[in-house]
């Protein structure tokens, strides 16, 4: 018969001491059961820190290659940022120098407008004098007269009798357009002032102006002496007549 061997159970023996002189020695019996158990736990806690380790490196890793690429995008958009922060100012130099141009322009402008301004004043002023220089206003006689008929109906006369040595002038500037005998005057000048006004002159005296001629206010027309003292005056607008004295700006 073959002998039945049997295993021999082993235990292992912890055995602490102390430095200490009156210190004993513990000794402690640990099951192999317990200690293999002891030993598979402290594998797999091994295992697990180095499984941890590597995935954490893993995760370091990608964390790392996250962090460059968001610095690489940082930089990208700061470097945008300069470049548009340049151009901003370099837009805001341009606008600066267009407002300056603009204010050039603006005073270059307002002198224009007041030269215009001006102009246009002084335009107005000359057409003005001109208009006034056509207007029949001025007194029809040099020197000292008297009225000696008024005559407001039909076709409104008026009637000077002059001093000798005085002068038959015109009233306003214009054209001598008729220049013809009057049967009870002696001859009549007729001048149109261009304007819609027609002044007529009757006097016995010789006519110093031409038809056509062009006269100016105080041209002479007839020269006043001791047989034609007497002058006629008349007025039309728009080929009515009208009282010549409602014109008339007399002085002195």
């Amino acid at each position: 018969m073959k002998r039945v061997r049997h295993k021999r159970k082993s235990s292992r023996v912890l055995i602490v001491t102390s430095d200490a002189v009156d210190a004993g020695v513990k000794q402690y019996k640990i099951s192999p059961y317990l200690l293999k158990g002891a030993t598979l736990v402290f594998c797999v806690l091994i295992g697990a820190l180095i499984g941890y380790g590597i995935f954490e490196k893993d995760i370091w890793a990608e964390r790392f290659e996250q962090t460059a690429s968001q610095k690489e995008f940082i930089r990208a958009i700061e470097q945008e940022k300069a470049e548009l922060e340049s151009r901003v100012a370099e837009l805001n130099d341009e606008i600066a120098g267009l407002n300056g141009e603009i204010a050039e322009l603006n005073e270059q402008i307002m002198i224009l407008s007041r030269t215009v301004a001006q102009k246009t004043q002084s335009e107005n002023d000359l057409r003005q004098e001109l208009e006034n220089q056509s207007l029949p206003t001025e007194f029809p006689l040099t020197g000292k007269a008297n009225i000696e008929k008024e005559v407001t109906e039909g076709e409104p006369i008026c009637v000077f009798t002059a001093a000798s040595g005085s002068m038959v002038v015109a009233t306003a500037k214009g054209t001598v357009i008729v220049v013809n005998d009057d049967p009870e005057y002696g001859h009549n000048v007729w001048v149109d002032h261009g304007n819609g006004y027609v002044t007529v002159y009757k006097n016995k005296g010789d006519v110093k102006v031409k038809q056509g001629e062009t006269v100016s206010a105080g041209t002479t027309l007839f020269l006043i002496e001791e047989n034609n003292t007497v002058l006629g005056y008349q007025m039309m607008k728009e080929g009515s007549y009208i009282n010549p004295m409602d014109m008339l700006q007399i002085r002195g």
